[in-house]
């Protein structure tokens, strides 16, 4: 069940993460590596038994270090490796695009941003570009908003810039001074568009909403676990047979100044059952720069992925051809992410600025409810075929619903699983901007 959960899940649009890499140092040049209370997931296999690029690479950074390397910094490498990572050089979408019931930004968004000459409507990870093209569709009829619109998409992969100038159906203008970078505009609305590689890059000054769909599930989180001594921090490291395991940290490392954080946010009782908790650095910063942003410059941030409104314990999954593997198993061959920790995103914007309010999350059902997903499906039910009527239901039931379709009556391994309990939303917003509609 699991199992078709995260398969169908990967259909949706998926986004790819900054690249994070956050190297730890030991005080001792000599470590000895805890063993005894590492929690050990199953076996896997070490095949293909020469080892690939990026595994020479990993192997050769924990030669240079001199021990170990963290979770995250391993999850970092194995996705956006510049030459071997996961998400580079390949499109890891399924060719399904999403089901969007035109979520305009303008009524989340532009009602209570009044008429700027320029917005800035940013998305972060924007995959295939699905979500953005069906966003400037569902705009087009405001033709004030769009016309005050620059697209800007963070993106890393080399690969998906090309599938997103595509389905975004992008001209390159030419410009008559050579000195100056050619204009690439949308013609789905005459929008301007820009990439950058990250969310710093994109010109500040004008109003901002940014777009984070499946973004932050896909960011380096770090484990700690609990031994004998406290909390300690695995780590992946090269065993005597040369594949790779994993290890204890001696030391405190770096990222324990977060687990520190994350631990003062969380009720004394929620941590003391825990054995193992995720921490994810590069969700903190990152919410501490969109917040600066939004208050310096005004709008606001929608953030839609799976996750949890409290600690998040041991999600952290490796998923090749549609089956969860080991995670260690052929690095740079699966797809990694883990839940989303809300709580840690919300304490992390509040601490951030005063200026902002967070809102949510609320349930993906309530969210696309409250913008009238039910009025939308409805209408397009009067008006196509039966085939089209099917598809529209099951796409509806894959947002909205728990669980499996009611209805369905197809094989039990193809029924359309509900992803609305289980995906949330969050926004976070200037406090001049008011409240967004579907947090009302």
């Amino acid at each position: 069940m699991l199992r078709r959960v995260i398969q169908q899940s990967r259909t949706f649009h998926r986004s790819i993460a900054n690249t994070y890499s956050a190297p730890c140092h030991f005080s001792s040049s000599t470590i000895s590596i805890d063993r005894s209370s590492l929690h050990n997931p199953p076996e896997h296999s070490h095949n293909p038994t020469s080892d690939s690029e990026i595994v020479k690479h990993l192997k050769g950074i924990i030669k240079f270090r001199g021990g170990p390397i963290s979770l995250g910094e391993y999850m970092s490498e194995v996705l956006t490796n510049p030459k071997a990572g996961y998400y580079i050089n390949r499109d890891v979408f399924g060719a399904q695009g999403d089901f969007i019931t035109s979520p305009e930004v303008s009524q989340m968004f532009g009602e209570q941003m009044g008429r700027p000459e320029r917005v800035n409507l940013v998305e972060l990870g924007p995959g295939r570009g699905t979500l953005m093209a069906d966003l400037l569709r569902g705009a087009s009829k405001f033709k004030n908003f769009t016309e005050a619109l620059h697209v800007h998409l963070v993106e890393c992969s080399p690969a998906l810039k090309n599938l997103q100038h595509k389905n975004l159906k992008c001209v390159d203008e030419e410009n008559a001074d050579e000195n100056t970078d050619k204009r690439t505009v949308s013609t789905l609305v005459g929008t301007p568009v820009s990439w950058h590689a990250t969310l710093e890059q994109v010109p500040s000054g004008s109003p901002t909403i940014i777009i984070a769909h499946e973004f932050f599930d896909a960011l380096p989180v770090h484990q700690f676990q609990k031994a004998s001594r406290g909390w300690c921090e695995k780590m992946v490291d090269v065993a005597e047979d040369s594949s790779l395991h994993f290890v204890l940290s001696p030391h405190p490392t770096p990222t324990t100044l977060y687990l520190l954080k994350r631990a003062k946010w969380a009720a004394t009782e929620e941590i003391a059952k825990l054995n193992q908790i995720e921490i994810c650095p590069k969700a903190i910063d990152l919410t501490q720069t969109i917040v600066e942003r939004i208050s310096s410059d005004g709008g606001g941030a929608l953030i839609i992925d799976y996750g949890l409104d409290g600690v998040v314990s041991d999600s952290l999954q490796a998923i090749r051809k549609h089956k969860f593997v080991h995670l260690l198993d052929d690095p740079g061959s699966a797809d990694l992410s883990a839940y989303v920790d809300f709580a840690s995103i919300r304490h992390s914007a509040e601490e951030a600025s005063g200026e902002v309010s967070v809102h949510g999350p609320i349930t993906q059902s309530q969210f696309l409810g409250a913008l009238g997903i039910n009025f939308r499906v409805e209408s397009l039910l009067q008006n196509c075929t039966e085939e089209q009527a099917d598809s529209l239901r099951t796409g509806y039931w894959r947002l909205v619903g728990d669980g499996e379709a009611p209805f369905w009556e197809g094989d039990d391994d193809s029924a359309p699983i509900g992803m609305g309990t289980r995906y949330k939303a969050m926004a976070i917003v200037n406090k001049n901007q008011g409240v967004p509609v579907p947090f009302q």
